[in-house]
Formats: C-alpha cells, structure tokens, sequence
C-alpha cells in the first residue's frame, strides 16, 4: 500500500547509528525528514548523505530531525559514515538505519517495479529505494518524492519544500511556483478579501482567486 499526504506515517521501531529507535517517538514535537538510499559506499548517496551532513545546522533551525534509510546493516553503516566525513567535511552523526530485511521499504512502498531482491543484492536490485518523505510533528505525511538512481537529489529543493510546509502550517496560505523564503505567500480561498487583510495585513490581489501577502514570520 502506497503512503500517500496526510497519511499517518507508518510506524517503525529499528535498529540503527543511534541505537534502537521508534520513528515516532524518535520525531516528537519535531518535524522530521526520512530519506532513503540503496546501499551503502555507492556514489551518488555518499554526495547526498554528504550534503545532508552539511545542513545539520539548517535542519537544527527548523526544528527538524533527518533519518537515512539504507538496506544494508549499522556496522556498514559506521564504516561508510567515515566516507561520508571525508568526502563532506562533515560528521553524518544523525541516525541511519538497518533495513536489511526490506521491512521499512515496503512499508513506506519504496521499491521499484518488479524489484528483484536476491539475498546479495546490489544497490541496481532495490534502485528506487531513493526517497523523501517530510512528516509533521502530528506525524502526517507532509510531502513525498522519488528519484532515479541517476538523478541525485537536490537537498536544497527540499530546504525549500521544508519552509514552505511550515510556513503554512495550519494557516489559509500556499506558496506560488518557485517561491523562495523572504516571497510572498498565496491567500487561501477559504477566506474572503476582507477575512484575508484581517488575518494577513494588506494583500495584493492579481486575479479574485489569486491574492498575495507577506509572508509571516516563522
């Protein structure tokens, strides 16, 4: 069964970096990011686990915790978080999991089509083991994506997906096409003109259902 917005996140309880951890428990009050990779000393994951090491501040701020998901063991996962140091210049000390026995994989529907999963699996066999999810502190889905193995993703795409959730978290706003931190915001139509300067200050109306405002601070 596929997970899908506004779902309950699966629940989960594994074994990984940071010792045996409960995915909800472990996300609290927090917002949380689960990422997916199909094996461990691969080259297109070392980048991306590289890169999410980098941003730990930037998660940091946002009140916003990251756990990687591999189909290989912890003990291979302590030895390749060296690899990822060396290459990023950053210690990847938040947890990756063990998910040797595919079991969190198929219950957030991570695999391919037809995967083909021999005991010594490649990282071809479980090749769309490669996505995003962002869950809310109520533990919903909040966004979902996947990649190709030859299309590495782009960490500062989801940064920006990130704000743009909690900037209209439980408010009448969206974001428009390509809106960046700083831009403004879309009015809900759930609210009328009047509703909309009452609970947002001036609003800059480009069509009757498209309406603009400042975007409030987080």
């Amino acid at each position: 069964m596929s997970v899908r917005i506004d779902d309950i996140a699966p629940d989960f309880t594994v074994d990984s970096t940071a010792g045996k951890l409960n995915l909800h428990e472990w996300i609290g009050d927090s917002y949380a990011i689960l990422f997916s990779h199909p094996k461990d000393f691969t080259p297109v994951c070392t980048t991306e686990f590289g890169a999410v090491a980098r941003l730990a501040p930037e998660f940091a701020k946002r009140n916003t915790k990251v756990m990687g998901v591999s189909v290989d063991s912890v003990e291979e996962h302590v030895k390749w978080q060296r690899d990822i140091e060396a290459f990023s210049g950053a210690p990847a000390d938040f947890p990756i999991i063990d998910d040797t026995s595919l079991e969190v994989s198929k219950l957030y529907d991570m695999l391919p089509a037809g995967a083909y999963l021999p005991e010594s699996r490649t990282a071809a066999d479980s090749a769309t083991v490669r996505t995003v999810f962002i869950i809310g502190p109520d533990k919903k889905v909040r966004l979902t994506m996947s990649y190709p193995m030859s299309v590495g993703r782009n960490f500062a795409e989801i940064m920006r997906a990130l704000d743009a959730i909690q900037i209209t978290d439980g408010v009448a706003l969206a974001t428009p096409a390509d809106w960046v931190p700083g831009e403004d915001v879309i009015v809900g139509l759930s609210l009328n003109d009047e509703q909309a300067k009452k609970e947002f200050g001036d609003i800059d109306i480009k069509l009757p259902y498209l309406r603009f405002a400042k975007a409030p601070a987080k």
